[in-house]
């Protein structure tokens, strides 16, 4: 608290931006420079402020970032920018207009809701969390959209908005949290509240979620950006018992059809990677009939055809070999394909890429791809390339 009321005097924030852009290496003597004219404490603030905004620019972009205050675990666990974006469009096109952000972080999402122009009742129990979600909504112009108040979620009242918002804490004294009624507050308050919305509600969860644990009445989404997943979302309001997985940039939106597990087939010409937010979803049925494909094995989500056909949900490879697992035959197959750049890819396999690149060796002026997995029940490896 006090290294933030330090930052947000004259005198810190001008020495923000005099030390940002620091880079690890030269902190000593640039600490060692300031604090000839500036007080210890608060350079130590200013160049650990520096660390995090760098560390932020992933999730929020650089210009974001450089304005924007933030602590170790609120840049660890806040929503990414593009992802909170997205979430504050879908609240949009449902017609809301003001959002209870319960348990808001450092404001990610509420600065996302504001900036698609909806009020926001930002609440979190924390005071530095508080005290840096104001903070951020003030750097970026936001303030008066954004009311940031500390209390606990559970005693507000969030009847005069139209939506509801809850992004319960998942992290815990020994890290990540898997039971959702272990969540802080627990995944049936926050249904329950999300219940009582007038007009719509989002709960974020885990991406790990199971299945059995969506309520009948939610829709789940299942939420990747650049082809890593970064959440799930309970939504309320909307359709019931759907499912759906959503690709970001884009948006592109694959909704289920509920359709029987894809039937087994060889191995074709073409091997599709379905991308994280589709596994999750349980949806590669769903790309599997669009790609005119089966499974290379019943329990591995690989799907394989004899066609090349565009699909956002799915990446396509070449299949240039087949073999039954074996080290010695893929280093003598690799060697004799002039193999220097090799990346391993695995699905139900325990053999780790790193340990198997060792031992193949790879060396020459090609590149491949090696594909870990199971066909039909029995250790394969694929080998082949981007299509």
């Amino acid at each position: 608290m006090n290294d933030l009321a330090l930052l947000l005097t004259p005198e810190g924030s001008a020495l923000l931006d005099e030390v940002r852009g620091t880079a690890p290496a030269d902190e000593l003597a640039v600490a060692t420079r300031l604090r000839r004219e500036h007080p210890a404490d608060l350079v130590s603030a200013a160049l650990g402020q520096a660390r995090l905004r760098q560390r932020a620019a992933a999730k929020f972009g650089a210009e974001d970032a450089q304005r924007m205050f933030f602590t170790p675990n609120g840049v660890e666990q806040s929503t990414r920018a593009s992802v909170a974006a997205y979430r504050a469009e879908c609240f949009r096109a449902l017609g809301v207009r003001s959002v209870a952000d319960l348990c808001c972080g450092i404001g990610g999402d509420a600065i996302a809701l504001a900036r698609a122009g909806i009020r926001v009742l930002a609440v979190d129990r924390d005071p530095l969390t508080v005290t840096v979600a104001r903070a951020n909504a003030r750097a970026l112009g936001l303030a008066d959209l954004i009311e940031v108040r500390e209390a606990d979620v559970t005693e507000v009242d969030t009847a005069g908005h139209d939506a509801v918002f809850v992004d319960p804490a998942r992290r815990g004294g020994r890290g990540r949290i898997f039971d959702p009624e272990a969540y802080s507050p627990p995944l049936s308050w926050a249904v329950e509240a999300a219940r009582k919305a007038s007009l719509a509600a989002a709960l974020k969860v885990a991406p790990g979620i199971p299945h059995e644990a969506v309520p009948e009445d939610a829709e789940a989404e299942w939420v990747s950006d650049g082809g890593d997943v970064k959440e799930a979302v309970l939504w309320f309001g909307t359709r019931p018992g759907a499912v759906r997985a959503t690709l970001l940039p884009g948006p592109r939106t694959l909704l289920g059809k509920g359709l029987p597990d894809p039937a087994v087939r060889p191995v074709g010409r073409y091997l599709y990677e379905p991308d994280g937010a589709v596994i999750r979803a349980h949806l590669v049925a769903e790309v599997a009939e669009e790609l005119d494909g089966g499974l290379v094995d019943a329990t591995i989500a690989y799907v394989t055809s004899d066609a090349l056909l565009p699909t956002p949900y799915a990446t396509a490879y070449e299949i240039t070999g087949q073999l039954p697992f074996n080290v010695k035959k893929l280093k003598a197959l690799l060697r004799e394909r002039e193999v220097g750049t090799l990346t391993v890819k695995k699905r139900g396999s325990a053999v780790e890429p790193e340990e198997l690149r060792k031992k193949v060796k790879p060396s020459g002026p090609h590149s491949a791809t090696v594909f870990l997995t199971r066909v039909a029940g029995a250790p394969t490896m694929l080998l082949g390339h981007p299509a």
